[in-house]
């Protein structure tokens, strides 16, 4: 491999390392966004500092990617860079029509195809594939969605007597630990598939003797995904915290939980793991269906409008809980006793479900 192609390979490297950041990072700085935690601007610059960081924790997913997907003794300079350049197309075109795709995958399909090409199936490492890829791409996902449910529940039960206002309120404070926790983790798990290729570049053009990552490379690929996170992916941001999930600060807090503990797990073993995946399976399981019916609480338990931590009652419930005494002939149709005062709503003895 000639320097100069090893010089393009490095800064398409980079270039699909923005891309991975401002792609990418935007599905878990939805999170942020979307609950109110914090403003679009604030939550991309605590995440590209969070993400810095991260890339500086290990490199056992860098070895995966540079030496666990394809044989680097018949890797060419032409495979890397196809690869790099599928992988950027992909990035760029679900960016442009707001689609929260995962980086992680167009980068390892890119490498397979650019190897099968290039040197048939004895150019990939098909147990490679199995064990650090498809395994942890479909048990992560499950992973998460139990760790975010489970979550869920305990939230409900242990603030469950919490005035709303005041919950959301802490909960809003605990999102600056939840959120650059996920963004810490991404930073460890995705900066380094970059540092993966870069040295597998290095290495088929023998400016490194043996599988390692230089420091150079762990700098280069940890500003420039910090850069890419800063950028942001707005698009993103708005499709995911906006227009797909409506949540509320508990429900931003159990999912970063959730997915940044996810892929911190598989970060320390090596595998690279779909940011993508892992959080669009833990935002709709905290945001999505009955809390009350799901955690077995019963709705003469309520005492409020909301009744639960961030699980908003029902209109017909709300405006019953409103109306208090000022308007009796509602109690009939009203599954809730308007006796007493405005600010109190209790559920009438008769058990009527409120849905």
């Amino acid at each position: 491999m000639s320097n100069t192609l090893l010089v393009v390979v490095i800064v398409v490297g980079l270039a699909f390392d923005f891309t991975n950041g401002f792609h990418d990072t935007a599905n878990y700085v939805a999170t942020w966004v979307g609950t109110r935690a914090l403003s679009p601007r604030a939550a991309v610059a605590i995440s590209a500092g969070a993400n810095l960081a991260g890339a500086f924790v290990t490199t056992a997913v860098a070895k995966t990617v540079g030496k666990g997907i394809i044989d680097t003794g018949l890797a060419t300079e032409k495979t890397v860079l196809a690869a790099l350049l599928g992988a950027i197309l992909w990035n760029l075109v679900t960016w442009w029509l707001g689609l929260p795709s995962s980086s992680t995958h167009a980068l390892i399909g890119g490498l397979v195809g650019a190897a099968l090409v290039q040197s048939g199936s004895k150019g990939v490492q098909w147990h490679g594939i199995v064990e650090k890829v498809l395994i942890p791409g479909a048990v992560s996902p499950a992973v998460g969605f139990f760790g975010a449910f489970l979550l869920m529940v305990l939230i409900y039960r242990i603030f469950f007597r919490v005035p709303p206002g005041v919950a959301h309120r802490g909960f809003r404070y605990g999102q600056l630990v939840s959120g650059t926790w996920v963004a810490f983790t991404h930073g460890a798990n995705d900066a380094q598939k970059t540092m993966g290729v870069i040295a597998l570049a290095l290495a088929a053009n023998g400016n490194i003797h043996g599988f390692y990552i230089p420091t150079w490379v762990k700098i280069a690929a940890g500003l420039t995904i910090a850069a890419g996170t800063y950028a942001g992916g707005w698009r993103i941001i708005r499709t995911l915290g906006q227009r797909i999930y409506k949540m509320q600060p508990e429900h931003g807090f159990a999912a970063q939980i959730a997915a940044g503990t996810t892929l911190y797990v598989g970060t320390r073993y090596g595998f690279p793991i779909s940011t993508t995946h892992v959080v669009h399976i833990t935002v709709p399981t905290v945001s999505d269906g009955d809390c009350v019916s799901v955690i077995g609480i019963r709705p003469a338990d309520l005492r409020s409008e909301a009744g639960l931590v961030g699980c908003e009652a029902p209109p017909r419930l709300r405006a019953c809980c409103r109306a208090g005494t000022a308007d009796r002939s509602r109690s009939s149709s009203c599954p809730i006793s308007t006796a007493g005062s405005s600010s109190s709503c209790r559920t009438s003895s008769s058990g009527r479900s409120w849905r």
